[in-house]
């Protein structure tokens, strides 16, 4: 039986609070509705090619942008929730489905569709976020999917947790990790390294990590069976940490007694740690703190004289965002935003603030930065051990009042 996560109630933004300040910028967005929940056996219709109200960044695989300015919601619509894709999204016949649970476990095991449906489980909503989000704003220009701003949303997810699986199998005394290993498979070539041939994507959690309740083997995605696009039959989700953890279309589980090193771990999704005067390869995995400004858009027009309302969404990882500061001159000075919602764990917090904007033209830096709950503060300046991965820094959105 599903037991909803009653923090996530009130989702909705008052009407009145997004009807002030200036219009939303012009970003074309479809509406579509989400489709009805299909039955187990059988996946949901494929949506229209495109998928409604998301900005393409790379077809073939598919990477969709979820077009940050339009945001209004708590809960991002299925339909325009970004979708990161490292390979073409895999052919799944839910029939002869399985996960295959082994390893270093006393009862190796494998699972269809139905009968982890028949399990306990959990809802929750968790904030999704590409470590590669804002790579389009880096300089000098990085390799990889040039996302902006959209490279992240916020969804309620139902599925059972990964430690149920992890105890149904009797995981061994030693065991350190657990490989997530998803159905869709490729081969990279330039610019990254090349694979050894075709791999599956794949990456692992600490033991720890795996056996907390709110990591799930989802099959929900906000009430409705997963989309092919987003893991259909079932996918890994992996709150606070970045969306490479969340493995879509999962097919085995594979429990280890020493770290794990493949090629999303090792080649990609790695940043440079300082150790001792030394650099060395460390893997990514929990979010950072970090606020974005959805309105005004970058280079948008802003009326001299008018109050404006600036709005956005903050989010971290393993804490809650407790503030967002504003600052409209570049961050010389900094002003608190209000929020706009209760914190949620995992979930992203809306927030806004007035605007009185100046009377006299002129081009003008407007900035937010969040503050989380274990006093972490978003940072000014990029990083750059951060390579591609972890943009977490005070992004500047350049206005013009006329």
């Amino acid at each position: 039986m599903d037991t909803p996560d009653d923090r996530t109630a009130d989702r909705s933004i008052p009407r009145r609070a997004f009807l002030g300040g200036a219009a939303l910028a012009a970003v074309p967005v479809a509406a579509a509705a989400v489709p009805s929940l299909a039955a187990a056996q059988d996946p949901p219709t494929r949506p229209a090619r495109g998928f409604p109200g998301l900005i393409s960044r790379q077809r073939g695989p598919d990477n969709l942008e979820f077009p940050f300015p339009t945001l209004d919601s708590f809960i991002t619509p299925t339909a325009q929730f970004f979708v990161r894709n490292h390979f073409d999204v895999p052919d799944v016949d839910v029939k002869t489905w399985r996960i295959r649970v082994e390893g270093v476990v006393d009862k190796p095991f494998n699972i269809g569709i139905e009968e982890l449906r028949n399990l306990p489980s959990r809802t929750i909503t968790a904030t999704l976020e590409c470590a590669g989000n804002g790579r389009v704003f880096l300089r000098p220009p990085q390799v990889g999917v040039r996302w902006e701003q959209g490279a992240v949303s916020n969804a309620e997810w139902t599925g059972v947790p990964l430690a149920t699986l992890l105890q149904r199998a009797g995981v061994r005394d030693g065991a350190v990790e657990v490989i997530l290993e998803g159905a869709d498979r490729g081969e990279y070539r330039d610019p990254l390294p090349r694979t050894p041939g075709v791999i599956p994507f794949a990456r692992s959690l600490p033991i720890t990590k795996a056996r907390l309740q709110d990591v799930l083997v989802a099959y929900r995605m906000n009430g409705q069976n997963l989309t092919p696009a987003h893991g259909f039959p079932a996918r890994v989700v992996v709150p606070g940490w970045y969306g490479m953890a969340s493995v879509k279309w999962l097919r085995r589980i594979l429990v280890i007694d020493q770290p794990f090193r493949g090629y999303f771990q090792t080649f990609a999704y790695t940043i440079w740690q300082r150790r001792a005067g030394l650099a060395d390869l460390a893997q990514i995995g929990e979010m950072q703190v970090k606020a974005q400004i959805a309105r005004p858009t970058l280079a948008e027009v802003v009326p001299a004289g008018a109050k404006y309302r600036v709005f956005g969404a903050a989010w971290t990882g393993e804490a809650e965002v407790t503030a967002v500061d504003v600052s409209t001159d570049g961050g010389t000075r900094w002003s608190p935003s209000r929020l706009l919602d209760k914190a949620v764990r995992h979930s992203w917090r809306l927030w806004e603030y007035e605007w009185a904007v100046p009377q006299q033209p002129g081009r003008h830096i407007l900035m937010a930065r969040a503050t989380d709950s274990q006093k972490r503060v978003q940072p000014i300046q990029r990083d750059d051990d951060r390579r591609d991965s972890m943009i977490s820094h005070v992004q500047r959105i350049e206005v013009e009042v006329r």
